[in-house]
This record gives C-alpha cells, sequence and structure tokens, in this order.
C-alpha cells in the first residue's frame, strides 16, 4: 500500500491532501460542504482524474447531508442534491471520471428516491466507499497487470503525476511503478518537471522519494535528449480520457514525449481503469480540452516571469493518438492494438 493518503472520509468530512502545497508543507482540506470541494477540483487542490472522481462521489454525500439540514421536504431534498452533481459535473470537462462517478451516484440516488433521507444519505455514503475500495483494488490490478511489460533493469520516463496523489491512494502509472519495485525488480524512473504546475517535479518526485523508488527529475525539454542517450527504455504515463479508438489525454506534453519516444524506438503506455475509456468518444479530436488560466504560464508560486502584455495559450491536455501507443495497461489486463477490436473486448473481462 502506497504511504500517501490522498482521500480520506473521516468524522462525517471529506479529508484531502492539498496537491498545491506539495513538496514544501503536507497539509490536508477538510471539507464539510460540497461546494469546498468544488473549489478544491477547480483550484487543483485535489486533481488527477480518479481521486476527481472519488471525491466527487462523496462530495454528493456532503450535499446530501447538507440537504437534510437545510429541509424536511423530500422532492427539495432530492433537487439540493441533484443541484450539487450538476455543479461538481461543471468543475472540470476532461477528466472522464469525475463524470462516470456522478451518473453512478445519480443513477444510486434515483434507485433509492423513496426512501427517508437518513437512509438516502448512508445509502449514498456506502456507494462512494465502494467507489473508493474500487479504486484502490484497480490501481493494484493495474500495477500487476503493468508490472508484466517491465523489464528489470528498465529506466522509464513518466509525464506529470499519475500516482497515489491522482488516485485514491496507490497509482496507476506509478502504481506500476510501485508494484515492480516492491517485487524487487530494478528500475528507474525519469520524472518530467511538467510545466506550467510542475506537477512532476512537485507531486511525482514527491511521492518517488517519500516511497523510495529510485528517480531523475528532469526538465520538459531534455525528454528527447534523454532518449537519444539511450537513458530511456519505456514510457509510461497516466490518462484523463482515452477514447474507442485508443487516443489518449493525458496533461499537455504528453503528445510530444509519445512523438519523440516512436522517433527513438521506445514504446509508450498509458496506465489507465477502464473507467477513462469513454466509449462514447471515437476518437480525440471530440475530447473536450480544459483551457486553464493564463497566470499560470505567465507565474509560478506568485513570482511573475512573463510581462502581463503577452498573451498564452494554456490547454490542460492534449491527446496522443492510438498509433503512437504501444499498450493501455488497465485493471483487466493490458490492452493493445488494434484498439478498436481489443477496447470492447476488455469491458466484456471488466464490469464498467
Amino acid at each position: 500500500m502506497a504511504k500517501v493518503k490522498t482521500i480520506e472520509w473521516k468524522d462525517d468530512a471529506l479529508v484531502l491532501i492539498d496537491c498545491t502545497k506539495l513538496p514544501a508543507r503536507e497539509e490536508y482540506i477538510e471539507c464539510r460542504e460540497y461546494r469546498t470541494l468544488v473549489r478544491a477540483i477547480k483550484t487543483l487542490e485535489v486533481r488527477g482524474a480518479p481521486a476527481i472522481g472519488v471525491s466527487a462521489a462523496y462530495g454528493v454525500v456532503l450535499a446530501a447531508m447538507q440537504a437534510e439540514k437545510e429541509t424536511a421536504d423530500k422532492q427539495d431534498y432530492i433537487k439540493f442534491i441533484k443541484g450539487a452533481i450538476d455543479e461538481l459535473a461543471a468543475t472540470r470537462p476532461t477528466a472522464v471520471n469525475l463524470f462516470w462517478s456522478l451518473k453512478r451516484m445519480n443513477e444510486k440516488l434515483d434507485s433509492i428516491k423513496d426512501m427517508d433521507m437518513d437512509n438516502i444519505k448512508e445509502e449514498l455514503l456506502k456507494e462512494a466507499n465502494n467507489i473508493f475500495d474500487e479504486d484502490i483494488e484497480c490501481n493494484h490490478n493495474i500495477g500487476k497487470y503493468g508490472n508484466e511489460v517491465v523489464p528489470d533493469g528498465s529506466n522509464i520516463l513518466t509525464h506529470c503525476n499519475a500516482g497515489a496523489l491522482a488516485t485514491a491512494g496507490y497509482g496507476t502509472a506509478l502504481g506500476v511503478f510501485r508494484y515492480a519495485h516492491s517485487h524487487g525488480k530494478k528500475i528507474h524512473i525519469y520524472a518530467d518537471e511538467t510545466r506550467p504546475l510542475l506537477q512532476g517535479a512537485r507531486l511525482t518526485a514527491w511521492e518517488l522519494v517519500k516511497e523510495g523508488i529510485p528517480g531523475t527529475l528532469i526538465t520538459d525539454n531534455m525528454a528527447g535528449y534523454c532518449m537519444k542517450l539511450g537513458m530511456i527504455d519505456m514510457v509510461i504515463f497516466g490518462a484523463d480520457r482515452i477514447t474507442s479508438n485508443g487516443d489518449v489525454a493525458n496533461k499537455i506534453g504528453s503528445y510530444s514525449v509519445a512523438v519523440l519516444a516512436k522517433e527513438h524506438g521506445i514504446p509508450v503506455y498509458s496506465a489507465a481503469p477502464l473507467s477513462t475509456i469513454d466509449m462514447s468518444i471515437a476518437d480525440g479530436k471530440d475530447i473536450p480540452i480544459e483551457q486553464r488560466d493564463k497566470y499560470e504560464v505567465r507565474s509560478m508560486f506568485g513570482v511573475t516571469i512573463a510581462p502581463d502584455g503577452i498573451d498564452t495559450f494554456n490547454p490542460a491536455f492534449d491527446v496522443t493518438p492510438h498509433e503512437y501507443i504501444a499498450g493501455i495497461i488497465t485493471e483487466v489486463g493490458v490492452i493493445k492494438p488494434p484498439f478498436d477490436i481489443n477496447i470492447p473486448a476488455a469491458f466484456k473481462l471488466g464490469h464498467v
């Protein structure tokens, strides 16, 4: 089990590690109202597709607790919770796990709406706990199957953070590293710093040090040169949404890494649960890409690094076409090309 505790339901509150404070300070956010969670998701205090999805499930429970205090009318109670679900869904557009989780909670609510309010709250909490537990189990299985494609002695490049901090507590891409390391494989991780918010430098590097996994931090623009020098054997990164044809949306810069890797004959894998695969979208051009604030590019940790007069382009994600992906590491196995055939087959093995 990872040493990092990302999400915890404790004393009728959702407790989250504040990812914006790492690595300088290990601080926690206590959410007793769902709008505290809405703000935490928007400001990236909690981030990573699986972590956002799990947190949002507990956000629905928080909404039920608030609704119970505000009204004794059943219709108003249900309306309040559904309004909270809509607000949570509007926080970030790209990570499909958010919508998958909220859809599941909404369906649960519809199935129990004839119960009394206290029982509804308890049933919603059970469902959120199930989503949490399933995420942990899923990540362990991703680690196990990912270990099968990681040769002993590998040097692996990763981009952004897909670790315990991005999930309920084990990790997808970093879950693979965790599993391989704990089972005796000698691996070395190269972590891109991941501009503009440095999730690789602040979060992935922090997790590697905390877990004792050998790692080296590099700037984003070093990746190609490291490949040319023979320092990288494979690439594994996470995903925020994967389309039915295997196109992968991940943190901005992932596409560049994949193109460089292909040029150097290095395999690229994406590690993600089946819930990250959006079968309703045929290919990557239809994935909504979140555009974030210009000040994330113009400044760093409150220090201005570019003039206010310069315009910026700040997409949070890019899309790597499936032709660049050697395999998608999931909780039911590693999906290999052709993805249009093997992704549907993987869903038959899973329960998504």
